[in-house]
């Protein structure tokens, strides 16, 4: 394998995506994280901030097929796994694929979807498979579920349970990309951009190439002191007085696997305290729950997780 390919391939995937979603590196670099570690990513923000954007445009800078589903409150289990279809001409049961049937699928507004729909969406996200009448598909590699929910319109959802909640392997927060970068979106459009035209993005690898980079992410090096401050960080969360549930050992897990995806991304083959820290917030805050007292006192997760990481001691 040759050292430096996640970086390289990873510069040029920016490099694209910076071309039509401006000023937003966290997403972007965080995505990628995902992307290249096989996990699921919650993304949360108002609407028009470019996250289905991104999306497409990551699909189509990796050329891996794409399909994107509005979840709304009428949405079945079969609309996204497909069915079985007696076809009438070979006497005989035909699969009809749903769009789960891809590599990166998007969620858009996944909690206006009833809780049976979800759970279906659950078991496809942890299995990479889909059951339909006791036959089981494995999905292509890679597969990965981009959800999106909107943080303010809470009229006609339906919460995320935390068992769906555990499965994504960050929720990221997507705000307004500030005066500058929005006058450049607006230069864009006024040069002809349109949004369901995405012409100036260039395919630059294919979904094998993106699995070559699990394969150099997995030989990423990791100090004994790097796992004791993951465990650390993560067994913190369940003793802060302000928190209800703290994270699982799958959170933990997920830290580290992101971790090593992150400094990969960055040209290193080994994993810095400094990787860990900023992925907490993004690993971690779906996975803290904080007690009712807490939430009335205006506290925030990202806030508790701040203040996990000035207090646990940081490997030298």
């Amino acid at each position: 394998m040759e050292t430096g390919y996640t970086k390289a391939l990873a510069d040029k995937i920016k490099e694209q995506l910076g071309k039509v979603v401006i000023n937003q590196e966290n997403m972007t670099n965080f995505g990628l994280t995902a992307i290249f570690s096989g996990g699921h990513v919650l993304i949360e923000g108002l609407p028009g901030l470019a996250k289905t954007l991104w999306a497409r445009c990551a699909a189509k800078t990796i050329s891996a097929d794409f399909r994107r589903v509005q979840f709304t409150s009428d949405l079945m289990p079969s609309d996204i796994l497909g069915t079985n279809i007696f076809d009438m001409s070979r006497s005989e049961f035909t699969l009809k694929k749903g769009p789960l049937f891809t590599n990166l699928f998007l969620a858009d507004e996944i909690n206006r979807t009833p809780p049976k729909t979800q759970s279906a969406l659950l078991e496809v996200m942890e299995e990479k498979s889909i059951t339909i009448d006791g036959v089981t598909h494995r999905l292509p590699p890679p597969f990965i579920v981009f959800a999106t929910q909107n943080p303010v319109e809470f009229e006609g959802t339906y919460p995320l349970p935390e068992a769906v909640l555990d499965r994504f392997c960050m929720k990221l927060l997507i705000d307004y990309p500030g005066v500058a970068a929005e006058k450049q979106v607006l230069l864009m459009h006024g040069q002809g951009f349109k949004t369901d035209n995405l012409d100036r993005v260039e395919t630059v690898c294919s979904p094998e190439e993106v699995l070559r980079c699990q394969e150099e992410t997995d030989a990423v090096t990791v100090d004994d002191g790097i796992y004791n401050y993951i465990i650390s960080i993560v067994e913190t969360t369940r003793r802060v007085s302000s928190v209800a549930v703290g994270a699982s050992p799958r959170g933990s897990v997920a830290l580290l696997l992101a971790s090593k995806v992150y400094a990969a991304i960055q040209g290193r083959d080994f994993v810095t305290p400094d990787d860990v820290r900023d992925l907490a917030a993004p690993v971690l805050r779906h996975r803290v729950i904080l007690k009712p007292e807490a939430e009335i006192d205006g506290l925030k997760t990202d806030k508790v997780i701040e203040n996990i990481l000035s207090h646990v001691k940081v490997p030298r």
